[in-house]
């Protein structure tokens, strides 16, 4: 059986603490129960290598979040919709580092000059931009953000949803809120179907190859 990443990693500190009887406390970030939603920065390069740094001369560089700023906020965005499958993980990282471009975008910039309102690293639509930020912070935060109307008011929207913490949850907060539980089900069991019926069935978009390569690779460091 090959061991979870979250075993080999997240639960380390607990498990040589365990085997050396030591009775000091185990700090609150490594608790075993902590360990299925953690995913590192050494995760994410193995995954994708171009995650490992940000490039300052780039069209959109302030967009752009490296491997160990997005560990972290993925990591919360995890535990949060209680997201500790391998296989699962391993469909939501794919998916942002394809629509993102490897993390280097926020916001939709393609066709130039992009669409208005769409964006977060899985490059959601505005409407969903809008779910989402009503789900966060509240119907009276984003109908001030609307007041200025036209495109303005769908960036504007898509702004209080382009922080970090935000932006990397964005993935999981469309899986378990807009999907079929059977999609979820599908994606644990690492199968190609499953894959698929994500990309065609949920986020309606069409499946092609060149989105195999990220959810291949994750779900291999992850041990899916």
């Amino acid at each position: 059986m090959v061991a979870t990443k979250s075993i080999i990693l997240g639960c380390a500190l607990a498990l040589s603490t365990a085997a050396l009887a030591l009775p000091a406390p185990v700090p609150q970030d490594s608790e075993p129960d902590n360990c299925p939603y953690t995913v590192t920065a050494e995760d994410l390069t193995a995954i994708d290598s171009k995650t490992e740094s940000c490039d300052s001369n780039a069209a959109f560089a302030k967009e752009c979040a490296d491997a160990t700023r997005a560990a972290p906020a993925i990591t919360t965005s995890f535990k949060k919709y209680d997201i500790s499958e391998p296989g699962v993980q391993a469909a939501l990282i794919a998916i942002m580092l394809y629509e993102s471009g490897s993390f280097k975008f926020n916001h939709n910039h393609y066709p130039e000059p992009g669409r208005p309102g769409q964006g977060t690293r899985n490059m959601q639509m505005s409407p969903f931009n809008e779910k989402y930020a009503t789900d966060l912070f509240g119907a009276d935060a984003v109908a001030q953000a609307q007041g200025a109307g036209g495109d303005a008011a769908l960036d504007a929207v898509l702004a209080l949803v382009q922080g970090d913490e935000e932006s990397f949850a964005s993935a999981a907060w469309f899986l378990m809120t807009q999907c079929t539980a059977d999609i979820k089900t599908g994606l644990a069991s690492g199968s190609a179907e499953g894959w698929d019926a994500y990309l065609t069935k949920c986020v309606g978009t069409t499946h092609t190859e060149d989105r195999d390569p990220a959810w291949t690779a994750a779900k291999m460091v992850l041990g899916a």
